[in-house]
């Protein structure tokens, strides 16, 4: 089943600063998930900002994704599908999937997850990139895209998040371009 979100994403100097206004605000209490994020080549697709990537998490267990999103500043539609696997499972899947399209490349983070309304808030300290924030404003079937951008936007005005910090590609792109 495909799913939708309005995402946005930006570069933190003062992480704790930001965090902390965050966390005065969130509806729950942060969980801390330890990530890495194997990238896969796609083979065969033409549809521009498609990605493929296994989630690992620490216990072993993982889940695939499949998404599409712009590579542009600012809110913006990422439709996806998602598959869990167990600790079992896990290693199988990306032995498979990095015989068969091999790995573009992998990014390790520790994610604080936070959530304001239908919102999820990522606090993310990535590896050899630094310090970023995310919004994931979860669409229901009937909301449309505009809704989901004016909460993404209206969650970067209390955060006084500033345009010039906003990032535009994956964590993985931003990788790729410093090599």
């Amino acid at each position: 089943m495909e799913n939708r979100n309005i995402e946005i994403k930006f570069r933190v100097d003062d992480i704790e600063d930001v965090e902390k206004t965050i966390q005065q605000i969130s509806d729950v209490s942060v969980v801390i998930i330890p990530q890495d994020d194997i990238f896969f080549n796609i083979i065969n697709n033409q549809e521009e900002g498609a990605r493929l990537k296994l989630r690992q998490f620490k216990n072993g267990s993982g889940e695939m994704i499949y998404y599409i999103r712009a590579d542009i500043q600012g809110p913006k539609l990422s439709k996806y599908t998602k598959i869990d696997f167990d600790s079992k499972t896990c290693p199988s899947v990306r032995e498979v999937f990095s015989k068969s399209n091999g790995i573009l490349g992998t990014v390790s983070k520790v994610r604080h997850l936070y959530m304001i309304g239908q919102t999820r808030v990522h606090v993310d300290r990535v590896d050899g990139l630094g310090n970023f924030v995310e919004f994931e404003v979860v669409l229901k079937p009937d909301e449309t895209i505009a809704k989901g951008e004016k909460i993404a936007t209206e969650l970067m005005k209390k955060l006084g998040i500033q345009e010039n910090s906003l990032v535009s590609g994956a964590y993985m792109d931003l990788i790729l371009q410093k090599k």
